[in-house]
């Protein structure tokens, strides 16, 4: 691909890109004048999208029927703030292992199917006792 022309000027080589709507420009001048109008981050078209951790959660309702099963603050801090969670998370197929989990429309079954691993089992164990000391 060549070099891109200022889309501000329409005069020089662009040397630049809006940071959120990609944009090319010039100069500051040029960007200055961008910037007076309002700009988004366009959407990427969906033949080139990628999909990566982040982007990949998939909208579940969350029900609860017995509200003893939600945890308090104090208990979720205890998780984030355990060495042996935090190390066992650094394990990358953990790491893909609880991905796959969460990403399924299925979870519960995916979670059941899951706990025979002993990486799987063992970090839950992990959860369970820092939860319940």
């Amino acid at each position: 691909m060549g070099p891109r022309q200022c889309q501000v000027c329409n005069d020089n080589q662009s040397k630049y890109k809006c940071p959120s709507c990609y944009t090319p420009y010039c100069s500051l001048a040029c960007f200055k004048k961008h910037k007076e109008i309002p700009c988004a981050k366009p959407s990427p078209p969906s033949e080139l999208k990628t999909t990566t951790i982040a982007e990949s959660h998939v909208q579940k309702s969350i029900v609860v029927d017995d509200p003893s099963e939600v945890l308090q603050k104090s208990q979720l801090d205890a998780i984030a703030s355990s060495g042996k969670i935090r190390s066992a998370l650094k394990d990358k197929a953990l790491q893909e292992l609880i991905c796959s989990i969460n990403c399924s429309p299925d979870a519960e079954n995916v979670l059941d199917k899951a706990m025979a691993e002993e990486p799987i089992r063992l970090f839950v164990e992990e959860i369970l006792s820092v939860i319940n000391p």
